[in-house]
This record gives structure tokens, C-alpha cells and sequence, in this order.
């Protein structure tokens, strides 16, 4: 445990910071110390050659199913934050849909213990109803106390619009911020896909885009009547939704959303040979919809790339597509598919995918002196090479499970080393 590292050589790409150029960090004591031009910071206990490399904030995933407590088959805290490493993510925001459902303080303190073997820093989101069952409220000051960073009933979306107004509501006194999975289930009842040719194609129900976009247009209507309510859109999937968000900003609403690296990636057409791989929940969707998804990554009107990382074991997605497991593993792909299909693709900023990955999800849910490397900051730093080409081994990987569309798939943009309070935790 050394008490200084200096990583230098690098080209450092802090978007909080307004920083994009060769620059030297030096790390002490779990914190940032210094960044300055190349050879003006001297000493370091060990240094970490960064030439040729992007030296970047620590990456934030605010979207991640640890599985614990009650489903260590499909993942733990252990192996999903290992994962979450070599992915380049120094902190990972949980769900709360777990067996039993963090509901409570105290399960909120038992994510965070350090018996649970994290590698990178946890921040749990507790669920907004008690069981998820969209009734009754959650103690958010409670579960605000011993550490959580948000309420959500992701997977069960709260319907009823007395209880997502009373959501915002009670959350809004304590600045915390409601995440919503939009999806008026009423609508998607035995549905396994997104409705098109696709699905009419292979014989399966599809969900309707309205289904999301009609929650997101209700929710962000909602937010807007409660002075000082913060709604977050989960994985937000259609160009209708995108409208509704949009809308909120021009308004000056405190509405945010993330998109997956799937849904920028993959489209409903690519559903074929009923491969479980590609069931997820918000499905694939149109080309169209993709397309919209793309120009809110560029345009800043999405917040964050969030991975929506969904690990489920062999048996839960081999067998008939509409009975296996919806969602895929994302944690190691994240960021080769992010510079693959958004920077090399698309020609979005490379400045531009790394705000995605650390200020912006830092200004979702306020994780304070996050998603920079400002003196003082948290020492999180994720080093990466932006043009190595490699493939993905889905039988490699750090995660228990490897349910995932991208096995073999050949990416460009590979994490070299992942920090977590000064101390490497991930290198390649």
C-alpha cells in the first residue's frame, strides 16, 4: 500500500474540470494532489508509466445488479465489483431488487460492510416502496443515513400516481433523487421484445414504445409540480421518452436520464434465432429509436452511459425466449463499445463519452469531489488505452455469469489500469 502514486506520461481528459491535455497526477493518501503539465510534479512513492494513455476520473456506473443479498449464484458484491474494475469503473451504483429487497437501513449497511469483498467503492439505491410492491414508502431518511444514494423500485415501476407524487415529494425534502424504470407494465404483460417486424417476424408479443415514454411524460409532468423533486430516467430506450426529457431541461426541471451501451449499439432487428442474449428489459428497439438515442449522447441531452449490468445464471437464459431471465452482463464491454460505436462510429468527442462516464453520472445523484480529478477529489483514476483493439472472452470474464450478445465481439478501446482511493485495483 504505497502512500503516493504518480501516473505519469498520460493525456488527462477531466471534462468537471475542463481539462484535455498531457498532464501528470500525482496521488496521496487516497486523494488527488496534484495535476500538472508533464515533469513539473516531483517525487511518488511508485509512478505508473501512462504514455500513450488516457488518464480520466474515475468511471461511475449508476445502474448495476450486484444480485446480493439472496442471489450469489447469479453474482456477489465480490466478483460484480471485480468486474466493474476491469471494466474501468471505480464506483457502481446497486439496485435494490435483490432477495430480500433492500428496503431497510440496515440492509443498506450490510451492502457497505467490507466483509462483502467490494474492490470498488458501492453506492447503494434503495427501493422507494417497501418490497417494491409500489404501496407504501421506504424510511428515505433512514435509508439516506446509512448510505444510500437514491430510491428506486427499478424492475417493479411505481404506477399509480399518488405514490410516485408522494415519492418525489418526500424525497425532494432531503435533495435525494427518485429513479424511475419507465414501463406502464399493464401494457407489457407477457411481452418479450420491443413490437415490430421483427417481433411479428418470430412469432413474439412486443412492447409497445408508448409503454415507456407515457410513464417518462407522467413522471416528468409530476417532477415538475414539486418544488425541488429529482427524477432520474433508468435506461432510457425511445425516441418519445427523449422528448419528454428534453422538454424538462428546456424547463430547467431537474430531470436526468442514462442510456446502456446496448441500446446504443444493438436494434430489435438483431433479435434473431430467438437468442436470449438479447432480451433485456427495456428491449432492443428500432433503428429509429436507436439513431434518437445516439443524437441525445452528442447533443448532452442524456447524462450518463449507465450498463444496466444484469448477471443471470446458464439456466435462467437457456431455454424459450419468452420464459428466460430479461438482461445481459455490460460492466467489461462498456467502454470498448462506448469508443467503438460512439467515437469511432459516430464521431462523438472522445471529451464527450468520458463526461459521460464521470461528471455526469457524478451530478445524477451528487457523489460529492466524484467524476474528477480536481485537487483534493477522490484518488479515482481510470487509465485507458483509446486505440487498442481486442476481443471480448465473455468465459474470461471477472463476472459470475456470461449472459451476453457481445461474446466474441471485437472492440476498440481497452481499460489499462483502474484506482480506486490511490490503490490500483484493476490492471491489465
Amino acid at each position: 500500500m504505497s502512500a503516493s502514486l504518480l501516473i505519469k506520461g498520460g493525456h488527462v481528459i477531466d471534462p468537471a474540470a475542463k481539462v484535455d491535455a498531457p498532464m501528470d497526477v500525482l496521488l496521496r493518501d487516497g486523494r488527488v494532489a496534484d495535476v500538472a503539465l508533464p515533469d513539473q510534479i516531483k517525487g511518488g512513492d511508485e509512478t505508473l508509466d501512462a504514455r500513450g494513455l488516457i488518464v480520466a476520473p474515475g468511471f461511475i456506473d449508476l445502474h448495476v445488479h450486484l444480485r446480493e443479498p439472496g442471489q450469489g449464484y447469479r453474482e456477489t458484491i465480490a466478483s460484480g465489483t471485480a468486474a466493474a474494475a476491469a471494466g474501468g469503473f471505480t464506483s457502481v451504483c446497486c439496485m435494490p431488487n435483490t432477495a430480500p429487497v433492500v428496503d431497510t437501513p440496515e440492509w443498506v449497511t450490510w451492502l457497505r460492510r467490507p466483509e462483502r469483498g467490494a474492490v470498488v467503492n458501492v453506492f447503494p439505491i434503495a427501493a422507494a416502496t417497501r418490497g417494491s410492491k409500489g404501496a407504501t414508502l421506504t424510511d428515505y431518511r433512514g435509508l439516506q443515513r446509512a448510505g444510500a444514494v437514491a430510491v428506486t423500485d427499478d424492475g417493479k415501476p411505481i404506477l399509480e400516481d399518488g405514490i410516485m407524487r408522494e415519492s418525489l415529494r418526500l424525497a425532494a425534502e432531503i435533495n435525494m433523487t427518485v429513479i424511475q424504470h419507465a414501463e406502464n407494465t399493464r401494457m407489457t404483460e407477457n411481452c418479450s421484445m420491443n413490437e415490430s417486424a421483427t417481433s411479428f417476424r418470430l412469432g413474439l408479443r412486443g412492447m409497445k414504445t408508448s409503454a415507456e415514454s407515457s410513464i417518462v411524460e407522467r413522471d416528468v409532468h409530476l417532477a415538475q409540480l414539486i418544488a425541488g423533486a429529482r427524477l432520474h430516467v433508468a435506461h432510457l430506450s425511445t425516441a418519445d421518452a427523449l422528448k419528454s426529457v428534453r422538454k424538462a431541461k428546456r424547463a430547467k426541471a431537474r430531470v436526468t436520464c442514462e442510456v446502456t451501451p446496448h441500446h446504443f449499439t444493438l436494434t430489435d432487428a438483431d433479435v434473431r434465432d430467438y437468442d436470449s442474449n438479447y432480451k433485456m428489459n427495456p428491449p432492443l428497439r428500432s433503428g429509429e429509436d436507436r439513431q434518437a438515442l445516439l443524437m441525445a449522447l452528442a447533443d448532452g441531452t442524456v447524462d450518463a452511459i449507465a450498463t444496466d449490468h444484469a448477471p443471470h445464471a446458464i439456466h435462467e437464459k437457456v431455454m424459450e425466449f419468452e420464459r428466460a431471465n430479461f438482461g445481459i452482463t455490460g460492466l467489461e464491454t462498456a467502454l470498448g463499445l462506448a469508443i467503438t460505436r460512439l467515437h469511432r462510429e459516430h464521431k462523438i468527442p472522445m471529451a464527450r463519452i468520458v463526461e459521460l462516464f464521470t461528471a455526469g453520472p457524478a451530478r445524477v445523484l451528487d457523489l460529492s469531489e466524484r467524476g474528477t480529478l480536481a485537487r483534493g477529489s477522490h484518488g479515482d483514476v481510470t487509465i485507458f488505452d483509446p486505440k487498442k483493439r481486442w476481443t471480448f472472452e465473455a468465459e474470461e470474464s471477472w463476472s459470475l455469469s456470461q449472459n451476453t450478445p457481445f461474446a466474441g465481439w471485437a472492440l476498440t478501446g481497452k481499460v489499462v489500469a483502474t484506482i480506486v482511493a490511490g490503490q490500483v485495483v484493476y490492471q491489465e
